[in-house]
């Protein structure tokens, strides 16, 4: 009877400790404020830092760094953070990110050849030549267009100033003229065919194209 009874009592208790747990409010945790910021720097990995390197972990994180790294050391060590755990950062953010680390938290100084090189990588890169403007009046001798097509008067084929008129209210001009040329047809602007001129590059068709549709 004694054990039944002490059962009773312990059955009781936990039910009114398991009440107590259900009612209970949720518990909250208030985490103190983050104070931590990335060292300023007038290299453009700082502001870079500041904006990739926090979307994922507090500026505390470099501090947890060895004393001392290299240019090479905190470059691998921010392509790490790309490569291992996905950060989204590009191939050239490392190496600016790298440069900033290592001069500000590392042996390297901004003033450092290598360093510089790092935060600017483009700065050596050689400047692409300038695309040279297409002549579309030497297209039209070299592909023997003036032989059939004249600007203002109809040869064998249209005038090119009536071809202008003609689509000049049509927002797909360019790319009909532009098809005309390269592929040809007949029907459009009589019986005599046009032969397709598919050989010429999409910018030259391009040139052709615009030129006929500003007559």
């Amino acid at each position: 009877m004694k054990s039944m009874k002490f059962m009773t009592r312990w059955l009781c208790a936990a039910q009114i400790f398991l009440a107590g747990m259900a009612s209970a409010a949720p518990l909250s945790i208030t985490l103190p404020p983050e104070t931590a910021a990335f060292k300023p720097s007038a290299l453009p990995g700082y502001p870079l830092a500041q904006q990739k390197c926090s979307t994922c972990h507090s500026a505390d994180y470099i501090s947890f760094q060895p004393p001392g790294m290299s240019l090479a050391q905190w470059t691998a060590e921010a392509g790490k953070m790309q490569h291992v755990y996905g950060a989204p950062i590009s191939d050239q953010d490392v190496t600016i990110i790298g440069a900033y680390l290592a001069a500000t938290y590392g042996s390297a100084k901004a003033s450092d050849a290598d360093v510089q090189a790092a935060s600017n990588p483009s700065a050596g890169q050689p400047t692409p030549a300038p695309v040279a403007k297409v002549d579309a009046t030497a297209l039209l001798q070299n592909n023997a267009c003036l032989s059939c097509h004249a600007i203002d008067h109809k040869v064998v084929g249209p005038a090119y100033k009536d071809v202008a008129a003609k689509y000049a209210n049509d927002p797909q001009a360019l790319a009909k003229v532009t098809s005309s040329i390269a592929h040809g047809g007949s029907g459009k602007w009589g019986d005599i065919p046009m032969p397709p001129f598919a050989q010429l590059s999409p910018e030259n068709l391009h040139s052709l194209a615009t030129f006929i549709l500003h007559q």
